[in-house]
């Protein structure tokens, strides 16, 4: 397998004793042999007494020979050196692939410094590839299929769709490669996948829904919720702690939970151009729940000269958002961990190829960000998580 073996104990062989080679020829056996009478016939042939005496000397002389040798022999070989056995008990390197959801986007950056770092303490190599698109679902399946026809040791795999990547997971399992699912979660049997590494996101939903609630304060108001992408269970699971928080809140009404942004900038900044052109003057706050969907929301009311006036949280940092933290056009930013994530993805793997069970989930925890504690040790690590290459 992929880890040392404790070595098979070895078998001493023992000699027969029922062979008639090598058994000692008795005293009765000799006694008969001296009192043979010179006219007995033998299997051989008619001898005499002296004759007979003759060939038993000579028998005996032959076995006894045939004892030396054997011992001898026996003797050579336990004074030899065990055989080397490492080639076949040796380590070997593990191959793990690390699949995101995509590779453009800074938090992916980190995953992989994350991931990374554990193969190094591990001694395991780390291939990171992914779409280039966050919505290429074909492309994805096509990345895992590829891992799985190149038999990595395990597969790292954060599915950009929870329905159109269970295929491509059961057949990693039929075939005998463990999958950790990480960030996102997938509509599939967990016994499909060894773990599910990623923060808890319904709890940073609601830690959402709390920081706009604080940034509105008791006057209220009316938000609106851009949602990310149809598929993506993470960020699904963040719109709805959400809307479960502020569904606490009676003076704030939420316009729009409806529209999504898409998985660009670009097409955020479209998105929500729409919905401040629909409701103008009544939007108070804008919730986004990843990064570029955060980018074109932050740029939608910089054009419109609407930045620091309508409340916005986001999700996950860059350094745009984390200079507008500073400036005060966004007012919170939920944190994840993504170091910690693609590092514990690895981890997680490695321990399930040495045996272990590991949790089925494992939460690398969730934290907000704001202009007064962004320069808290925590927070300010996260605000600036390293990334691959640094």
């Amino acid at each position: 397998m992929q880890f040392p073996s404790h070595p098979k104990a070895q078998k001493n062989s023992q000699l027969s004793t029922g062979d008639p080679l090598f058994a000692t020829p008795s005293s009765t056996d000799v006694a008969h042999h001296a009192q043979t009478p010179s006219n007995q016939q033998g299997v051989i042939g008619t001898t005499s007494s002296g004759a007979s005496r003759g060939q038993l000397l000579a028998n005996l002389s032959r076995r006894s020979f045939c004892l030396v040798s054997v011992a001898t022999l026996l003797v050579c070989a336990g004074c030899q050196p065990p055989a080397d056995t490492s080639a076949n008990t040796g380590e070997k390197e593990l191959h793990f692939a690390v699949i995101p959801k995509g590779t453009t986007h800074i938090f992916w950056q980190s995953v992989k410094h994350g991931a990374e770092q554990a193969g190094e303490e591990i001694g395991a190599k780390i291939t990171f590839r992914g779409p280039s698109k966050e919505n290429d679902r074909d492309e994805q399946i096509n990345v895992v299929q590829g891992f799985l026809n190149a038999r990595v040791d395990g597969i790292l795999l954060a599915p950009l769709d929870a329905d159109a990547l269970v295929r491509p997971v059961k057949e990693a399992s039929r075939a005998g490669v463990p999958v950790v699912i990480f960030d996102s979660g997938l509509n599939t049997d967990p016994g499909d996948f060894v773990s599910y590494v990623a923060t808890d996101n319904f709890e940073g939903g609601k830690l959402a829904g709390e920081a706009m609630a604080n940034a509105l304060g008791e006057k209220g108001g009316d938000v609106i919720l851009l949602r990310y992408e149809q598929g993506s269970e993470s960020t699904h699971q963040r719109e709805e702690g959400f809307l479960y928080s502020i569904a606490e809140y009676s003076n704030i009404r939420v316009l729009s939970s409806d529209q999504y942004a898409g998985t660009t900038t670009e097409s955020a900044i479209d998105k929500a151009q729409a919905l401040l052109n629909r409701f103008g003057d009544e939007v108070d706050g804008i919730c986004t729940v990843c990064e570029p969907t955060a980018e074109g929301a932050l740029r939608a009311l910089r054009e419109r000269k609407l930045a620091g006036k309508v409340k916005l949280v986001t999700f996950d940092s860059s350094d745009s958002l984390r200079e507008s933290l500073s400036a005060g056009e966004v007012n919170a930013i939920v944190l994840q961990d993504p170091v910690a994530m693609g590092y514990q993805a690895v981890k997680t793997m490695a321990a399930h190829l040495r045996g272990e069970t590991p949790e089925q989930f494992i939460d690398t925890g969730v934290f907000v960000a704001t202009a007064k504690n962004q320069d808290d040790e925590n927070i300010a690590r996260l605000l600036r998580p390293a990334v691959s290459g640094e």
